[in-house]
């Protein structure tokens, strides 16, 4: 079983009062002692009839035993969890039981990753003014796509139930507004960094040979799973970027910071570039990890409202705002953006310490940018 498996499974096990250590990876003796007493007082559940009562759960059902028999129904709990291994298949199913629990919301895909995963795209909103919110360029900066889908569902919440999230009127922002949110740019990446590099993936040994690090995949590999750094590879003096990779000896496919063979050359990157350039988005949002830093400038190009927008950000996040270091000033998404449309873009860089940040700082990560996401339309 898959380390991302086996951490939803306890995930399950201590929302359902079962597990009383931590959630991790590791099928381990609480992970043990808590399957054998979940199967025991549910009727002695087999195997695949536990695994069965799981995946509902994940597409947001639960079973229930009513008069001898398994009854099927919608789960009342919060959809996305926030303290697992945030897989792209976890993030599909979330998006079923959003959209069931929530019919109003907009869903779609924006185009494929290499390997044929889609890069859905979430509309919170009808309203004239258009934002977008993106987030996991970086495979190993997955927990930016839990971030986004807890936002997709507190915001959902708070519309069909008080009006008010953090004393935003929610219904206003839904009617005036539309926040377009593609939760994980680099699915194929995050695949490979949660699960593991299989025998099967028609990369295998290419991703052998490019990570060069000496570490496992799952704490250094950036890149799409062709080898190229999505967030350098937009049309924003990527020759520039590029002289910088080939000054610190990267020549071709990598685990982090190869531009690709030419601009938009990713079908990650080109799809994300011709669907903002479909858009008329006033703002973007970028989340990285990590150092609790805004980046909010692009070269010398500057206006006063990106100034002013830039400080209202670090106000209610509390973080500090930067110019992008020279080893990351080029080919960005955001760089392309504030040269293009001559708009605010900004890269949020959430979490604290080494990449992958752990997902045990969810809650304050949260805490600090969910104000963001509701300001950033209304500025």
């Amino acid at each position: 079983m898959k380390k991302a498996e086996i951490s939803f499974m306890k995930s399950f096990f201590k929302k359902k009062g079962y597990l009383s250590g931590e959630v991790n990876g590791n099928w381990d003796e609480n992970g043990r002692r808590a399957a054998y007493r979940y199967k025991r007082e549910h009727g002695n559940l087999s195997d695949q009839a536990l695994l069965e009562e799981i995946q509902c759960y994940g597409k947001g059902y639960e079973v229930k035993k009513e008069k001898g028999k398994r009854i099927i129904q919608y789960r009342q709990e919060d959809i996305v969890q926030t303290d697992i291994d945030y897989t792209y298949d976890r993030m599909s199913d979330n998006l079923t039981a959003l959209k069931m629990r929530y019919p109003f919301l907009d869903i779609f895909s924006i185009g494929e990753s290499v390997l044929g995963r889609q890069l859905y795209c979430v509309r919170l909103g009808t309203g004239e003014r258009e934002v977008s919110y993106n987030g996991v360029h970086h495979a190993i900066e997955w927990i930016t796509a839990p971030l986004l889908m807890k936002f997709i569902e507190n915001f959902c919440k708070a519309y069909e139930g008080s009006g008010m999230l953090r004393g935003y009127p929610v219904r206003d922002i839904y009617q005036d507004c539309s926040i377009d949110i593609i939760p994980m740019v680099n699915p194929d990446g995050v695949d490979l960094v949660l699960n593991g590099l299989s025998p099967e993936n028609p990369y295998y040994n290419d991703i052998l040979r490019w990570n060069t690090s000496g570490l496992p995949v799952s704490a250094v590999w950036k890149a799409n799973i062709k080898g190229v750094d999505l967030n350098r590879n937009y049309p924003a003096e990527w020759e520039l970027s590029k002289e910088f990779q080939e000054e610190i000896g990267i020549f071709g496919p990598h685990y982090a910071g190869y531009g690709g063979e030419a601009p938009l050359s990713e079908p990650e990157s080109a799809a994300l570039a011709a669907f903002t350039r479909e858009r008329d988005f006033q703002l973007v949002l970028a989340f990285h990890t990590q150092g609790e830093v805004i980046y909010w400038k692009f070269l010398d190009i500057e206006t006063p409202e990106m100034r002013a927008i830039a400080k209202l950000f670090s106000q209610v996040t509390g973080y500090t705002l930067e110019e992008t270091p020279y080893a990351s000033s080029y080919a960005g998404y955001k760089d392309w953006f504030i040269q293009d449309f001559l708009r605010p873009g900004f890269t949020i860089e959430v979490g604290l310490g080494i990449n992958p940040i752990p997902i045990t700082q969810f809650d304050t990560i949260y805490e600090q940018t969910e104000e963001l996401m509701l300001l950033a339309p209304l500025v």
